[in-house]
């Protein structure tokens, strides 16, 4: 099979590169094509590693670091969103593995559906912003889409078989992040390092901080809602502390089905890239006589206000995703610098969202101009 990754050098990215060479010799995974963003001296070893023919940095100047670096080889380097798209529209691939954190993986995502790209979504803030849209296109292009968040590549595997059987509930887990059980009194003195000491997942920096506010279990649901054709009211968040249960659903006969592993991308990535086959994995399995117990509590919504926020603008719909996305974006990016404190994240969030009337069936346009609109706010 060949592919294009949007983002290789980030967390999925680089672990999806591991998935394809544990395949070797059980499934061929060709790399046509990849991007990154500032991190030029791994894309230039993944290049020269994975020969693929496309490189995309989405700064000019990356790009430029980038052509000397690999000038004594065939691989053609490009830049910005125009070079983004080419990865994603790359003519011999099949799969787009979408992994670029944050909204800026929503226009390249949408040309790969159009090209007839199956995609593996890792980036979930293009169906927060735009869901509707990429999923009308992905009905008209009917390409496959395939989730690689682990709790709904979870979900997704807990329906097999059972489209036709009526969902009562979903149940999306949540780890609870490296606060749990703190009050906000607790969280004043929040620090970065704190903050991105997730108990068991290791991941960006971006999604650690949403995780520890609860705003990326908050972005699940709304993708969620997409993504399986609910309603956010019957979308049920459960904290399980382990991180063993990664999602579970429902049924009106009150079964409730479930998908198990311990807490690792390579089990969602390879997935997506061998469904609907499932081939052997050199990851660690799952002793139940180690586990010895399972753990389940509802979220705060008070406390972690972010996942609240998100169930809100998930109901109101229209560009009201896209300003949560945006100012949490820019958010968690000041927490970062240390310009705002950990509460202020949901605070700014909050008040952004006040600040902003309604637009229902947004385009894409639309939904390109409220999110530079949010940022500019901020600058």
């Amino acid at each position: 099979m060949n592919i294009s990754i949007l983002g290789s050098t980030g967390s999925i990215g680089t672990q999806a590169l591991k998935v394809a060479d544990d395949l070797k010799g059980i499934k061929e995974i060709n790399i046509k094509a990849i991007s990154g963003n500032k991190n030029v001296r791994l894309l230039e070893e993944q290049a020269r590693k994975y020969c693929p023919e496309i490189v995309a940095v989405f700064s000019e100047e990356g790009a430029k670091d980038l052509k000397v670096r690999l000038s004594d080889t065939p691989v053609k380097v490009v830049c910005g969103q125009e070079g983004l798209t080419q990865v994603a529209t790359h003519p011999e691939s099949e799969m787009v593995l979408s992994s670029i954190v944050g909204s800026s993986g929503l226009v390249p995502t949408l040309h790969a559906i159009e090209s007839g790209k199956d995609i593996a979504l890792a980036n979930k803030e293009t169906l927060v912003t735009a869901g509707k849209l990429f999923m009308d296109k992905i009905a008209e292009k009917k390409v496959r889409l395939l989730p690689v968040d682990s709790e709904h590549c979870a979900i997704f595997q807990s329906l097999a078989g059972n489209r036709h059987n009526k969902i009562r509930k979903i149940l999306l887990t949540a780890s609870g992040g490296p606060f749990f059980g703190k009050t906000r009194d607790e969280l004043k003195g929040v620090t970065k390092e704190m903050a991105l000491s997730h108990p068991n997942w290791s991941m960006g920096a971006k999604i650690t901080i949403d995780s520890a506010t609860l705003m990326n279990k908050g972005l699940e649901v709304i993708e969620a809602k997409w993504l399986f054709g609910v309603d956010i009211d019957d979308i049920e968040v459960v904290v399980q502390r382990e991180s063993i249960i990664h999602s579970m659903v429902e049924y009106e006969d009150l079964s409730v089905i479930a998908q198990l592993s311990l807490p690792s991308m390579k089990h969602p990535i390879q997935y997506a890239f061998t469904y609907p086959d499932r081939l052997p994995s050199p990851d660690r399995r799952l002793n139940f006589a180690d586990l010895k117990k399972l753990t389940f509590f509802e979220p705060d919504e008070e406390t972690f206000s972010c996942l609240r926020l998100a169930k809100e603008a998930g109901k109101m719909g229209g560009i009201m995703p896209t300003v949560l996305n945006a100012s949490n974006e820019v958010a968690v990016e000041k927490f970062l610098k240390g310009e705002i404190s950990f509460l202020q994240i949901g605070e700014t969030v909050e008040k952004t969202l006040s600040e902003y009337k309604n637009i229902e069936n947004p385009t894409i346009d639309d939904i390109l101009r409220i999110d530079a609109d949010v940022r500019e706010r901020f600058k």
